[in-house]
């Protein structure tokens, strides 16, 4: 009677090892969407980060859509007495009903009409700049993983030789 060979020797057909590859390679990327997922939503819980907060335009008040609640005097840049502005007020399209504050640093200048405007500015925020580069970090990294995985995966196979993973051809 013929003995076996082993089925670690036994080779597989070409087609089959591409299929396993394939299937390997779905099943990692699912695994890293998850894992990559979970990671973003942890580093987003552990900074602290408000996402309505970091987007958001300051809430200022419009006598058109809004009404008035309690009025404050403010000194303004280029007039020579303080001015009395709107400090609390209720916007009616909110349905919450909570009123709204006009926000510290938000601040007012005379127009060269003599009118009074908010100044926007420039608003700088640099914790959106930071969630942006820590999402492109975990992209990349799971990306890389997936790479290095796929090729450590088709060398056990016998499919060819390592390939590095830094290489992203």
């Amino acid at each position: 009677m013929p003995q076996a060979e082993p089925l670690a020797t036994k080779p597989l057909p070409d087609d089959r090892r591409a299929t396993k590859v394939r299937r390997f390679a779905m099943a990692v990327t699912a695994g890293l969407i998850v894992l990559c997922n979970c990671i973003l939503l942890f580093g987003i819980w552990v900074s602290g980060v408000n996402l309505d907060e970091l987007v958001k335009t300051p809430d200022l008040f419009n006598s058109k859509e809004d009404i008035c609640l309690r009025m404050t005097w403010q000194r303004v840049a280029g007039a020579s007495e303080p001015v009395r502005l709107c400090s609390e007020w209720i916007n009616l399209a909110d349905p919450s009903g909570k009123p709204h504050l006009l926000a510290k640093d938000v601040k007012v200048r005379q127009g060269p009409d003599g009118q009074y405007y908010f100044d926007r500015g420039v608003r700088a925020d640099f914790r959106l700049l930071g969630l942006a580069l820590f999402v492109a970090a975990v992209l990349l990294l799971g990306m890389w993983a997936r790479r290095y995985l796929v090729s450590r995966y088709r060398v056990q196979l016998g499919m060819g030789e390592p390939r590095s993973p830094i290489c992203l051809h």
